[in-house]
Formats: structure tokens, sequence, C-alpha cells
């Protein structure tokens, strides 16, 4: 009997403590207070006779992280600051957006400048020298004549004045630079684009983007006072709008090759390419640069200087001792100034300056990007070589074999100097 009621409260105890159990691991401020889920495999335990054994014997396996709260907050602060980072990225992309578009209206604007600003001139220049011609064919003296005079006069000096204004802004060049500054932006964004596509942007992407940015308004900037570009100046550079001592930065991927898709051959054949676009094509437009320089300087004299001395012979017409030779030069000075105006202005030949001037900024823009991949002495730090390889092919509008064959000949005909005709170039 005694055996009997042992057993009862042994089998008593252990239905209570197995309810007192389930309970508790039932209860809501227990769930709450858990940084932990309970297995199934624990309640499926806690339903056989042994429970309170086996939950026991599990619990042993169940060991806190103490790590576990850092852990998440390292977690936590790295995908801010790489949020933060995309950000910064997304805000630069909407600056140079705005940027492309303004740009590009300004360059509209400049262009019509040059366009209406010629138009002007001609239809004040044809005026003035059918005013002096009128004033010259009038039998009759008196306040016509001299109504004529001054009028002529007054207009050759009007077109003068603002001559000398459109000489030295330049409007042509000036739509071709706000043209390049739209079109290099556009290309800024497009980087950015892809850095946001292909990576998780970093601190490093962040700065060399502000930086290109910056640079790009250094080297186009919007004012026409303080900061214009010389439109004369007495040496020519190549035009250059990326920052100063720039180098790219290069994650290694597991991809990535022992040679980074580099070999003595690759780095030979951007050598001999490297020779070929120093020495043919940037060489050569900086020379077309300081040709067209040299015409537009000449126009830009010429044509101030005529319709003064129209001015002056409009003022001449009718006076003794002169006859009809003021009007001779009034209409004479009148029509070639029209002549050089047109030539300039109208051919904007300020333009083209500025056109080569940025072809031969892109073709340095090249040699310091060969020179200083080639000059990076860890193969894994560069670019991948093969990619390398066909963005220099098609920026000079070349295949690869193509690129291959020019670096294959460039180094023949420098061994036995001889000197080539060809250019590396086949876009400009």
């Amino acid at each position: 009997m005694a055996t009997l009621q042992a057993s009862f409260c042994s089998s008593s105890f252990s239905s209570a403590t197995f309810k007192k159990t389930k309970t508790t691991l039932h209860n809501p401020k227990f769930q709450k207070s858990s940084h932990l889920s309970v297995p199934r495999l624990l309640v499926d335990e806690l339903s056989q006779p042994n429970g309170l054994l086996n939950l026991t014997a599990t619990s042993t396996h169940i060991e806190m992280n103490p790590n576990f709260k850092n852990t998440r907050r390292s977690k936590g602060s790295e995908a801010i600051s790489d949020s933060k980072l995309v950000q910064e990225l997304y805000a630069i992309m909407e600056i140079v957006s705005d940027r492309v578009e303004m740009h590009k209206n300004i360059c509209a604007q400049r262009d019509n400048w040059n366009g209406l600003l010629l138009n002007s001139l001609n239809g004040m220049t044809a005026t003035a020298a059918i005013m002096a011609g009128l004033a010259a064919v009038s039998g009759s003296g008196g306040a016509p004549i001299l109504a004529l005079k001054l009028s002529s006069s007054l207009l050759y000096m009007a077109v003068t004045g603002i001559l000398l204004v459109m000489n030295k802004i330049q409007p042509s060049q000036l739509a071709e630079e706000q043209r390049n500054a739209s079109r290099l932006f556009k290309r800024l964004h497009e980087e950015i684009k892809t850095t946001l596509a292909l990576k998780t942007p970093t601190s490093n992407d962040v700065k060399v983007a502000m930086e290109k940015v910056l640079a790009l308004d250094k080297a186009y900037p919007l004012p026409l006072l303080g900061t214009m570009i010389e439109k004369f100046p007495s040496l020519v550079k190549p035009a250059v709008w990326w920052p100063e001592e720039s180098k790219p930065q290069h994650e290694e991927t597991s991809e990535t090759v022992e040679r980074n898709g580099w070999d003595e051959k690759l780095e030979e054949e951007m050598k001999e390419i490297l020779g070929v676009v120093r020495g043919k094509d940037a060489a050569e437009y900086v020379r077309l640069s300081n040709v067209v320089l040299k015409v537009n300087k000449i126009l830009a004299f010429c044509g101030p200087l005529l319709t003064g001395f129209a001015a002056a012979g409009a003022g001449l017409v009718g006076l003794t001792g002169f006859g009809s030779w003021g009007a001779v030069l009034a209409v004479v000075f009148g029509a070639l100034a029209s002549v050089v105006n047109t030539l300039e202005h109208g051919g904007q030949v300020g333009m083209v300056f500025e056109m080569y001037r940025s072809s031969a900024g892109f073709f340095k823009l090249m040699e310091e990007t060969i020179e200083s991949t080639l000059k990076e002495g860890e193969v894994g730090e560069r670019e991948n070589g093969e990619l390398f390889e066909v963005k220099v092919a098609l920026q000079l509008g070349r295949s690869l074999a193509e690129l291959r064959d020019l670096a294959s000949s460039s180094s023949l005909s420098s061994r036995f100097k001889q000197a080539k005709e060809e250019f590396a170039s086949k876009l400009f």
C-alpha cells in the first residue's frame, strides 16, 4: 500500500511539473522576454512521459551567443552606411542630370546668339552701305545728305562695337563648350548608374564622382564674366575635364584570374598604342588647333577694323576734296566686313577650334589612362586586361584585330625607323 501511494505521489508530482513547464513555455510573457524560439522538437519531447528529463538534456544544447546583439548592430550599421552611400550617389546623379539640362539649354541659347547677332550685323552693315551710297549719288546737299551720312556712320560704329564683343566671347565656341559639357555629364551619369547596378558603392566611388562633377564645372564654366575660357590663348593646350591625379580603384573578385587578363604581349601592345596616340593623334590635333586659332585671330582683328574704316569713309561723304571716295570706302569696306564676319561666325571658326582642342584632350586622357594602368605594378589592382583592350579599341574606332595590327605595324616601323602615316583613331 505504501508502495502504491509513493508511486501515485511520484506520478502526480511529475504530471504537475509537466503542466507547469508546459504552461510556462506557452506563457506570452515568456515568449516576449526570450530571444530564442523553442524548436518544435522540444514541444514533441515534452509530450512524452519523460518530458522533464528530455527538456533538461536538450537544454544543455541551447547556448546563448554573447555577441548576438553586437553582430546584429554591426550588420545594421553596415547596412545604414551602405544605404547612405547609395543615397549620396543618387543625389549626385540628380545633380548631374540637372547639369545636363542646364548645359543643353545654355548651348541652344548661345547658338541662337551666334545666328541672330550675325544676321543683325550683316543687315546693319548692308543698310549702312546703302545709305552711304545714296548720300553720294544724291546731288542736293543739306540735311538729307547729312542724315544719310550720320545714319551710315552710326550703324558702322554700332557694328564695330558689337563685333568687338562678339569676337571676344565667340558665341559658336561657347555653344560647343556647353555641347561638350552636356555630353560628358551624360557620360558621368551613366557611369554612376553602372556603379550602382554592378556593385555596392564605396566612399571612394562617392568621392570620385564628386571630383568629376567639380572638374567638369571647372573645365566648362557657365558664366561669361571672370571664369570664361580664354578664346585666344597664347599657348594652345588640350582640354582637361577630369580630376588631376585620379586613380581608379578596382576591387578584386572571385573571378579574377592570376594575371587579371594581362600578359607581356598585351602590355607591349598598349605601349605601342600609347606611342602612336601621343606621337600622331594628340600632336596632330594640337597643330590643327593652332592653325584654326591663327585664322580666327586674323578674322577677329580684320572685322572691326574694316567696319571702322567704313564708318570713317561714310563720314567723309560729301566733303570737299574727297568727292565720292568716302562713299567708295564706306561701301567697299562694309562689303569686305560682311564677308569676314560671315566667314568667322557663319563658318563657326571658334567652334572648330574648340572641337580640335577637345579632341586633343580626348587623346591626352587616353594617354594618361594607359600610362597610369601600365605603371600599376600590382596586376590585380589594374582593370581587367581583356576589358581594357576592348575599351581602347572601341574608343579608337577599331576592332581588336585592327588594334593589334596597329600595334605590330607601329613596332616594326619604329624598329626600322620608318615614319608611320596611319593614325591611331578612326573616329576623328
